[in-house]
């Protein structure tokens, strides 16, 4: 049938933890896609003080989301901004990096052992041969050695992913977006949208495609990839007289920096399978229903994609894969009452619909 099965993959995956900042729960689901390219990450201790949330949204394949899953909040701690206390940059950098990391052999062969059983093994065997020889080469801080092989002039994955962080640490939220993955919190039960879906008609991202010597047909970039902005797709991003920000594609976010108040009740990341079936409005307003009612947030969570799933394949929205983590804060967070929205590209936007 396509890209789609006869009867849906329901099964979820769900997960919680918690610790004296907050609690969590996500689930994620295959639904009626033929493969689950969805991943994600939660550690809600990243180190003493801070926590981590990401999903990620593949296309073309699952290994790129997977990548960011295991690697990207190692490179935002690794990053020496981090230690100066400087999420936001180091969160954008880190970005960045997984289009660096996954080139050359090295890249190739993480790549691979993500992938399916065949790659996997090649990887794997590829590693064994070819992990030590350019140990001696590596001159980098962060330990991602260079390694010669066959495939050294590997030039990155043609697949790709969205990834849409959330990093808390004490009074302060820093999300980091970078295609149509999104992040909402709840104040007082209105939503506020803390990241921008990155679609290619947005004046922003259509000037710079444009410079960059891409186009756009049918709401696509080159007329294939329906996102602006992702990790991963290097076919968007062979312009050498360009840096990466200024590529057709681009991997570099949208840094969001919130100061957080006692009106905050929690946020939520998700991929676009649940935005295309719910407004940020319409599922703060579905998680305010059931929050109070259920002992595990990702029973929460497990509503919400059987709300979203479709009955069929016929309209096509509720039939993507779908993730989904909800982030709540335990107890009211100390501040005089004022709160302030930041941000380098957006301020949040209320969902009305």
């Amino acid at each position: 049938m396509g890209i789609y099965l006869s009867t849906p993959k329901t099964e979820k995956f769900s997960e919680d933890g918690e610790n004296d900042r907050l609690r969590f729960g996500l689930s994620s689901m295959q639904g009626w896609r033929a493969t689950m390219e969805d991943a994600h990450a939660a550690l809600p201790d990243l180190d003493d003080c801070t926590s981590f949330f990401g999903v990620y949204d593949g296309h073309g394949g699952k290994v790129v989301a997977k990548f960011c899953a295991k690697f990207l909040h190692t490179q935002v701690l690794k990053n020496e901004a981090y230690a100066a206390g400087d999420i936001g940059t180091s969160a954008q950098k880190a970005f960045l990096r997984m289009d660096e990391m996954m080139r050359g052999q090295r890249g190739w062969r993480e790549l691979a052992v993500l992938g399916d059983k065949i790659n996997k093994l090649t990887g794997m065997i590829e590693g064994f041969i070819w992990s030590s020889k350019g140990g001696d080469l590596n001159d980098q801080q962060d330990d991602w050695a260079f390694e010669e092989g066959p495939h050294s002039d590997f030039s990155g994955p043609t697949s790709g992913s969205t990834a849409c962080v959330a990093i808390i640490r004490d009074n302060q939220l820093v999300v980091a977006n970078a295609g149509d993955s999104r992040c909402v919190i709840s104040r007082k039960g209105q939503a506020y949208n803390l990241s921008r879906d990155h679609k290619p008609e947005l004046e922003a991202e259509r000037e710079r495609i444009l410079k960059a010597g891409g186009f756009i047909h049918a709401g696509r970039v080159n007329g294939s990839l329906n996102l602006a902005r992702a990790i991963g797709d290097m076919e968007f991003k062979q312009n050498k007289y360009l840096p990466a920000e200024r590529q057709i594609v681009t991997a570099h976010p949208d840094i969001n920096i919130v100061e957080l108040c006692d009106d905050d009740d929690f946020i939520v990341l998700a991929c676009d399978g649940i935005w295309d079936c719910m407004s940020s409005q319409q599922l703060v307003d579905f998680i305010h229903e059931h929050i109070n009612t259920e002992s595990h947030l990702s029973a929460v969570c497990e509503k919400v994609l059987d709300r979203c799933l479709a009955p069929s394949t016929a309209g096509g929205e509720g039939c993507d894969n779908m993730t989904m983590i909800l982030v709540q804060f335990k107890k009211p967070i100390n501040s005089n009452g004022a709160s302030s929205e930041q941000s380098t590209q957006t301020e949040p936007e209320t969902e009305v619909n």
